[in-house]
């Protein structure tokens, strides 16, 4: 038995059709936990007429300015969101790296698996200056 099992099983993201069965494809066990942390991330507050609280206010954040308080209140804020939203992980941990040169923030959410004993982590790019190009800061 996979040491993972426990974990569950969801419906893989993207969706994707068994081209075989004609059934969706599911995920399980890591992979499925890795999935349900990019979906929190990339929903936002309000965007699900059934469930209004999934999700980040990550967009909110958009075109932030990049200093260290702000950079915490972001890492509390996705903190506090993902352990409410997935309850199959806990001592998550977000490091926020603002040195990147293309207007991204590197986002790497290290997070402990409760019924396997297992540290992960998903690293997951924010654009904070999404939309503009070069040409545009530039003004050429």
């Amino acid at each position: 038995m996979d040491m993972f099992s426990n974990l569950g099983q969801s419906m893989k993201f993207p969706p994707q059709v068994d081209p075989a069965t004609g059934r969706f494809v599911v995920s399980s066990g890591r992979e499925s936990v890795r999935e349900s942390l990019y979906l929190i991330l990339m929903t936002a507050v309000g965007e699900r007429i059934m469930s209004p609280n999934f999700g980040t206010s990550m967009m909110s954040y958009t075109f932030m300015d990049t200093s260290l308080t702000m950079l915490n209140m972001f890492s509390a804020e996705l903190k506090n969101n993902i352990l409410e939203q997935e309850s199959r992980i806990a001592d998550v941990d977000i490091e926020v790296d603002a040195q990147s040169k293309d207007g991204a923030l590197i986002i790497n959410v290290n997070y402990y698996l409760v019924d396997s004993d297992f540290m992960d982590n998903l690293v997951f790019p924010f654009y904070i200056n999404e939309g503009i190009t070069t040409e545009e800061i530039s003004g050429e």
